[in-house]
């Protein structure tokens, strides 16, 4: 299982290249490299690019979970009396940065870290390096003690330590079921197969390469792999990752990362709904439309991973609008909803009207996961906002539930039958009051055809105080 773990992280590596290639990202990976010689022991998976820095991943990988880790397991020496994990990596890493190159280290393993050690405990989940945390605090703190042990056992001076910390990633708890998964995510975001055989197909031909002695893996040579074990299946997607409920694991592969994690109130990623003061939604707007000229010239295909909810998911669908010529794809729970997806016909939604009568703007609600109505009206009646009506738009069966839309060609059908319904609607009206209620990779999909209607004004729920509040203001 050890050479499988490593065999994972090297498909990984190759997914990498073919993807960051296909995308012309700006500096990308070259070849990829296996237990290269001239590293140390940094040779595990090699990343190695025209200009620095290359990426140098050291692979660990434990039958149980008996040893997390933590400092015993960094610094104690090996069991023959050799250097340690943490001295190794330190003497490679003063061997590639000796001409004052830069390098990123990772150590991979599906070791847990350890909540209870000091540095460890610091660790960032989304960069997943102890800096800038394990600086704080002064020579006599906890924090300073394990530093100067660290560096004791690394035989560097803190300072230097320092500098290691700030470029050593811990990719920690990836275990092989979790690791399997976001590699066929990762395959089908580079356009390949993402079936179970295919990932195992991948791994098998990395395994025989280096039982062949292939010790780099070009560009060529994976593409050549692709074809011959039949795994292509489409385009390779650039990556923009929007992440305002939790960290997303597929932010360091992103083409380009929004984190608002930070910046959104709550404790936990189900509290989670509003941007916490002095953090705004147009602040949030800004971000995610400057989000095209983030991403590598010329992207017409673009998959968006990530954490949202869904005014921000709205949003993303429409400033990538199909109208622009680009295309979207969503992970939905684990599925792909791409905007390209074929369907037969436009599904004709259910709907249903309520009058307001409070002024001449008009309200809409996408109740597909759950029934909003009584919820929205409250709203209306409670903010006295400008609206004649509310109109209501269910599945087609006329039931809210959360298994309603059950994969990419129905969601396009249904935002299709939506969209051409509220134009008819929405003609005599120049400004529109949206609820969503529904799956988020629908409300991407909606967003992305969201064109011919009027000025919009989407609201987020938030649960607390009026129950909604106006998140984005989008013209369409």
């Amino acid at each position: 299982m050890g050479d499988y773990y490593q065999w994972l992280a090297v498909w990984d590596a190759c997914l990498c290249l073919l993807r960051e290639n296909a995308a012309r990202s700006h500096n990308p990976v070259r070849c990829v490299g296996v237990e290269l010689d001239g590293v140390g022991n940094l040779d595990d998976v090699v990343l190695l690019r025209d200009a620095p820095p290359s990426t140098y991943k050291q692979v660990k990988y434990a039958v149980d979970s008996s040893t997390p880790v933590n400092e015993e397991y960094l610094t104690k020496p090996s069991k023959d009396g050799g250097p340690s994990v943490l001295k190794k990596i330190a003497k490679a890493w003063r061997q590639l940065t000796t001409d004052n190159d830069s390098a990123e280290l990772v150590l991979v393993s599906n070791r847990a870290p350890d909540p209870g050690d000091e540095l460890v405990a610091v660790r960032d989940a989304r960069t997943g390096l102890l800096m800038p945390k394990a600086a704080a605090g002064g020579a006599a703190s906890k924090l300073g003690r394990a530093r100067a042990r660290w560096a004791q056992a690394a035989g560097l001076t803190e300072t230097k330590l320092g500098e290691l910390l700030s470029v050593l990633r811990f990719d920690l708890a990836q275990d092989v079921v979790r690791y399997q998964e976001h590699l066929r995510l990762l395959m089908a975001l580079t356009g390949l197969r993402h079936d179970e055989q295919a990932l195992k197909s991948g791994a098998g031909w990395v395994a025989e390469m280096v039982r062949d002695g292939r010790r780099e893996l070009t560009l060529e040579m994976v593409r050549s792999a692709v074809e011959a074990l039949g795994l292509k299946a489409g385009p390779a997607q650039a990556i923009l990752s929007i992440a305002t409920l939790k960290p997303d694991p597929m932010a360091l592969n992103a083409d380009h990362a929004i984190d608002w994690v930070d910046r959104f109130d709550g404790d936990s990623d189900f509290a989670k709904r509003r941007p916490v003061p002095p953090n705004t939604w147009s602040q949030l707007q800004t971000d995610i439309e400057a989000a095209p000229g983030r991403l590598p010239a010329g992207t017409t295909a673009i998959s968006v991973t990530g954490s949202i909810r869904l005014a921000p998911a709205f949003l993303v669908g429409t400033t990538f609008r199909m109208v622009t010529g680009t295309d979207l794809a969503a992970d939905q729970r684990g599925q792909l909803w791409f905007t390209n997806d074929a369907y037969d016909h436009a599904l004709v939604p259910g709907t249903a009207e309520h009058p307001v009568d409070q002024g001449d703007e008009l309200a809409v609600a996408i109740a597909v996961a759950t029934d909003p109505t009584d919820d929205v009206l409250e709203y209306l009646r409670e903010q006295n906002l400008p609206v004649s009506k509310l109109v209501i738009y269910t599945p087609p069966g006329g039931v809210a539930k959360d298994n309603s839309v059950p994969d990419s060609s129905a969601a396009n059908a249904l935002a299709v039958g939506i969209r051409n319904h509220l134009r008819r609607v929405a003609r005599p009206v120049r400004r529109m009051h949206l609820f969503l209620a529904c799956p988020k990779g629908l409300a991407v999909l909606l967003g992305n055809r969201w064109n011919r209607l009027c000025e919009t004004v989407v609201y987020e729920d938030i649960k607390i105080d009026e129950g909604y509040e106006p998140a984005f203001t989008i013209q369409a």
